[in-house]
């Protein structure tokens, strides 16, 4: 066969690096799209400002003029500097102040020790029985725990007293206290019932990652792209203007004529980085547009008769029904809010997987979630409801066909023990 030149016509779709920015920006939330531009403005002097509705703040705090005194300039100290205050308060050798700086250094965000005592000795030339003493001053600060190695020592450094069996039910047999197994461990120690539960209560009530308790998290405000609300029978959308800000040029930078090449290529870039900016809100700001309404359709029921009345949807339905990528609609719904009646809600609360019935309907997931917390809420506590008994009552009462390991597995998302550890409480 002669080799021949074959002309073949192909499609593709190529993405450019301005639409894969764009998408990228789709995930970031109003109040973050406003923080990114600021960020550009500070290497774009053709960025002058960012308009968006100053009603923002409504949902930050009531009076945002009026901080406590207590609010103002108030440090926030970190769990190791909270730490390290409390070190004048303990009778630490001065020899030894080094180190235990060191090993407080050395706590991980739980205020576990993240450090062997060979390392921290090597370290801070020490030997293992002073970098030991060191960590029992750190075991001295508050809160109780901090400077533990494990779970169990984290939890002994928590308990009153020093009984002999503690180690050994902590070390052995601490699923009997996650079991709450009370009739093993009085048999096994010796103790009475009564004894045993009073035991499991108090482990039960030590933190197990008492660093947490010093950490400074920042109060994270929810911020909704939009408000739904009911008008004439007609459920509708308003869109807040921070959904999709607005860019002011400065009109100095625009319209100024330059001569040298560098200079005109650096105006000429960052024009065209506005461009872009501008295209991407605008990209942004539909696409959030059409998968807020389209849940809106889908879920309006929910809207005029509240959460028992939520529908199944999936995300692959939403992409579909919208013709994007599923992707770009994960992308659109991430940290996204709308402000409704039932109050402030993740877009991901509307998306929720559905159990088929009989008659081929589907009745969604969160629902049966909450069918099943109200019959467990209003049991006889004497005669807890089985997973069986539940599935009976909802299939009976309800008109939900739903398995028992579906009962199970829901009951155990809703954080519910079982019957027989419910029993009596």
């Amino acid at each position: 066969m002669r080799p021949a030149i074959v002309q073949e016509q192909k499609l593709q779709l190529k993405m450019n690096q301005s639409l894969i920015q764009a998408i990228q920006l789709l995930q970031f939330s109003g109040m973050e799209i406003i923080d990114y531009i600021r960020e550009l403005s500070k290497e774009n002097p053709l960025i002058e400002e960012v308009n968006f509705d100053y009603e923002i703040s409504s949902f930050k705090q009531a009076s945002p003029s009026e901080a406590s005194i207590g609010e103002i300039n108030q440090a926030e100290l970190t769990m190791h500097e909270q730490l390290k205050s409390q070190i004048y308060s303990i009778n630490v050798p001065d020899c030894l102040r080094k180190t235990v700086l060191f090993g407080i250094d050395s706590l991980n965000e739980d205020g576990y020790l993240d450090i062997d005592l060979e390392s921290w000795a090597a370290q801070c030339d020490k030997t293992i029985d002073q970098v030991e003493e060191a960590l029992r001053c750190i075991q001295m600060l508050d809160p109780k725990g901090i400077g533990a190695r494990s779970l169990q020592e984290c939890i002994l450094l928590q308990m009153p007293g020093d009984d002999v069996f503690l180690q050994e039910l902590l070390a052995d047999h601490l699923d009997w206290v996650a079991e709450e197994n009370i009739s093993e461990i009085s048999d096994h120690f010796h103790l009475s019932n009564e004894a045993a539960e009073t035991l499991i209560k108090q482990i039960q009530s030590c933190h197990p990652k008492p660093g947490q308790l010093l950490s400074t998290k920042k109060t994270e405000y929810v911020i909704p792209e939009a408000y739904i609300y009911e008008e004439e029978g007609n459920w509708k959308i308003s869109f807040y203007k921070w959904h999709s800000p607005t860019i002011e040029i400065n009109e100095s930078y625009k319209n100024l004529q330059v001569d040298e090449k560098q200079a005109a290529d650096f105006l000429k870039e960052k024009s065209n980085q506005v461009n872009w900016l501008k295209q991407a809100i605008q990209f942004r700001g539909n696409t959030l547009e059409r998968v807020i309404e389209k849940i809106v359709e889908h879920q309006r029921m929910y809207f005029e008769h509240g959460p028992f009345m939520l529908q199944p949807l999936t995300l692959k339905e939403l992409a579909s029904e919208l013709d994007m990528h599923i992707s770009t609609v994960s992308r659109a719904i991430t940290n996204k809010y709308v402000q409704t009646k039932q109050g402030i809600i993740p877009l991901k609360f509307f998306l929720q997987p559905g159990i088929k019935q009989k008659d081929g309907q589907q009745t969604a997931s969160y629902v049966i979630k909450q069918l099943i917390a109200e019959l467990i809420k209003n049991e006889n506590k004497k005669k807890p409801l089985s997973d069986q008994a539940i599935k009976d009552r909802l299939q009976k009462e309800f008109g939900i066909t739903a398995a028992r390991r579906t009962v199970m597995k829901y009951r155990e998302q809703l954080g519910i023990p079982s019957s027989t550890k419910r029993r009596g409480k």
